[in-house]
C-alpha cells in the first residue's frame, strides 16, 4: 500500500499545478504507530532555520537514504488512515501532507502553510479543492488501491530515525537506508455512508464527469493492488 501511495504522489505531481514542485523520488513513505487522531505526518529532513541537517546548537538530523538518494521527506501513515477512513479521504490526507512542503522541495515546509499561521479551516477548503480537481481526472489503477478492505502490505521502520541529535554526544545510527525498513502488514477497510456523494455527484454530472463515491470503491480495479502487494508495496 505504501507503494500505491507513491503511485498517487507521482500522479498527484503531474496533475495538480499547486504540487508540480514534487519530487516523489525524494519521498519516502512508510507506515507508523498512532500520534493523536492524526491520519499522516510529515517529517523534512532540513532545520527550518538553516535549511540543512545541520541546526543551532550542534544539532543534527539523520540522514536517510533510500536505494543511493537522499530523503528529503518522509510521509507516515498512522493507523486512522488504514482503519478510520474514506476512500477520498485517504488521498485528501497524502494531498494535505504534501501541501505542507517547501515550493523549493528543499527538506524544510512551508512557512506559510504550517497550521499556526494558517487556519486549518482555510487549509483544508484548500485541500478539498485539489482533491476535487485531482480526482476528476485521476486514472482509476491509481486510487483503486485506497478502496481495498482487508489486509495490506506496508513498509514501517525496523529502526525509526529520531527527530535530531546533538553533534558529539550522540554515538547512535546517523545513517538509515532500506536496511532499517521491512514489510509489515496492516488491516485496512474503507469507512464512510456515502453522505455528501449525491452533491459531488451532482457537480461530477453538471460538468460532464464520472462521479467519484464517497467511501465507494471508483470501479473495481483489484489487480493494480494486487500487483501493488506483489512488487512491495
Amino acid at each position: 500500500m505504501t507503494l500505491a501511495v507513491k503511485r498517487l504522489i507521482r500522479d498527484v505531481a503531474a496533475r495538480v499545478p499547486e504540487l508540480a514542485h514534487v519530487k516523489p523520488s525524494r519521498i519516502l513513505v512508510v507506515a507508523g504507530e498512532a500520534r493523536r487522531a492524526s491520519r499522516a505526518t510529515i517529517r523534512p529532513a532540513h532545520f527550518k532555520e538553516t535549511g540543512r541537517r545541520g541546526g543551532r546548537g550542534g544539532r543534527r538530523k539523520p540522514l536517510i537514504q533510500i536505494k543511493g538518494r537522499k530523503i528529503l521527506y518522509v510521509i507516515t501513515l498512522r493507523p486512522r488512515w488504514f482503519v478510520d477512513s474514506t476512500p477520498e479521504q485517504r488521498v485528501a490526507t497524502v494531498l494535505h501532507e504534501l501541501y505542507h512542503a517547501s515550493e523549493r522541495f528543499d527538506g524544510t515546509l512551508h512557512k506559510g502553510r504550517l497550521h499556526q499561521r494558517l487556519p486549518r479551516g482555510r487549509y483544508e477548503r484548500r485541500i478539498r479543492a485539489m482533491r476535487d480537481r485531482y480526482l476528476a481526472v485521476a486514472p482509476d489503477e491509481v486510487v483503486a488501491p485506497f478502496s481495498h478492505r482487508g489486509t495490506a502490505r506496508v513498509r514501517m521502520w525496523l529502526e525509526r530515525p529520531g527527530s535530531s541529535y546533538r553533534v558529539g554526544e550522540y554515538g547512535g545510527r546517523r545513517l538509515y537506508t532500506e536496511k532499517q525498513l521491512f514489510q509489515g502488514l496492516m488491516p485496512m477497510r474503507p469507512t464512510g455512508d456515502g453522505r455528501g456523494r449525491s452533491r459531488q455527484g451532482r457537480k461530477a454530472r453538471a460538468d460532464g464527469r464520472r462521479p467519484r463515491p464517497e467511501g465507494g470503491t471508483w470501479g473495481e480495479v483489484s489487480g493494480s493492488f494486487e500487483r501493488s502487494r506483489e512488487e512491495g508495496a
